[in-house]
Formats: C-alpha cells, structure tokens, sequence
C-alpha cells in the first residue's frame, strides 16, 4: 500500500524493502522517491543500515525500477552532549558525500537528520530535511 499512495519513502534499510516498494510501485505513478536509512552509532533500538554496508545497499537501490534514490536518513540515539550530536551528525553528512563521489550520475540531494531536540548541530552538519514533530506538537503521551 505505501509504495501506491506515498510520493516519499525515509526507511529503507533492506534491499528486500526497496524491491517491495519497486514491485509495487504502480507504473503510471511517478517514481517513488527513497532515502536510505542509516544507523550512525549503532543504536540498538534504532533501524538502518549500517554505514560501511550504505554504499552497497544504495548502489543495489539505484537499479530498481520506479524508484528513485536521493539521499540518506538518520536518526542517531539521543545525546546529552552536543558535541556527540555535531561529531554523529558531521559523520552522516561524510557518508552522503562518499556515496554522491561514488554515484555521480544520481541526484542524492537529500541528507535527512535532525529533529527537535538536536535541530541546529543536524543544520550545521548540513541537513536538508528535518523533523520537528515535538517542538510543534509537544512530547508524545
């Protein structure tokens, strides 16, 4: 159902994942848009691929059909100290640019990180997407 009715897809961190969206992307639709999922710190209740294994991973997505690959997501564990947050983030956006020296013929212009509690160290490490779900709706219940 995803793959029918969304234009944008964050999480794709198996290539099993992105075929699935790409089988059932239907062809009339414009290609789904995909961002790959990396796990930065290697948080134990945070999904991703991890980042040694992004390269293959993207490589693998850029040959489906009806998708379109254009950059990678994170969502590190919270940190306390915002120095870690920087230096993680900083890390993500590293990771984007091998993948862009890699794959020059895609547009992977997309580096999703960041939200509420670590906005500003996510910008200066150069994100493009951002979450602020909390800061406008307030802490989940």
């Amino acid at each position: 159902q995803v793959a029918a009715h969304f234009q944008w897809v964050h999480t794709v961190d198996r290539l099993k994942v992105a075929q699935r969206l790409s089988d059932q992307r239907p062809s009339h639709l414009p290609d789904l848009q995909v961002l790959i999922q990396v796990n930065m710190d290697g948080g134990d209740t945070k999904s991703g691929v991890a980042p040694q294994e992004a390269l293959a991973l993207a490589q693998a997505v850029a040959q489906l059909p009806r998708l379109k690959l254009r950059g990678i997501m994170s969502i590190p564990e919270p940190h306390d100290d915002p120095q870690r947050m920087q230096a993680i983030h900083e890390h993500t956006r590293d990771l984007l640019q091998r993948l862009q020296q890699a794959m020059p013929q895609l547009t992977l212009d997309v580096l999703s990180m960041g939200m509420s509690a670590d906005l500003e160290p996510a910008i200066a490490a150069g994100s493009t997407w951002v979450r602020v779900g909390t800061a406008i709706f307030g802490s989940r219940t």
